[in-house]
């Protein structure tokens, strides 16, 4: 398996949920070989976001992880966009 880790500064915490929940979410759990996803971002403040996707395949997320400046809004900069091998999981 294998990770997609993007890395966000979040500029408008309210807009940036709602196009996560809207438009991002889908797209990312609508792509081949899609496994889990998460978005997170700290306790006390929503400053910056951390996500991690897994996929089946590293190609399936070379292939999301390409289109993720595509997915970025005006809500967040974008920070980095890794893919990574999935090495152990519980």
């Amino acid at each position: 398996m294998y990770a997609v880790a993007v890395r966000v500064t979040i500029t408008d915490a309210e807009r940036a949920r709602e196009l996560l929940t809207s438009r991002v979410v889908p797209a990312v759990s609508g792509a081949p070989g899609f496994k889990a996803a998460y978005w997170t971002w700290p306790t006390d403040g929503p400053t910056n976001g951390l996500s991690l996707a897994i996929f089946d395949s590293e190609d399936d997320a070379r292939a999301v992880a390409d289109r993720v400046p595509g997915m970025a809004t005006d809500a967040v900069d974008l920070e980095s966009v890794e893919v990574r091998e999935v090495v152990a999981s519980a």
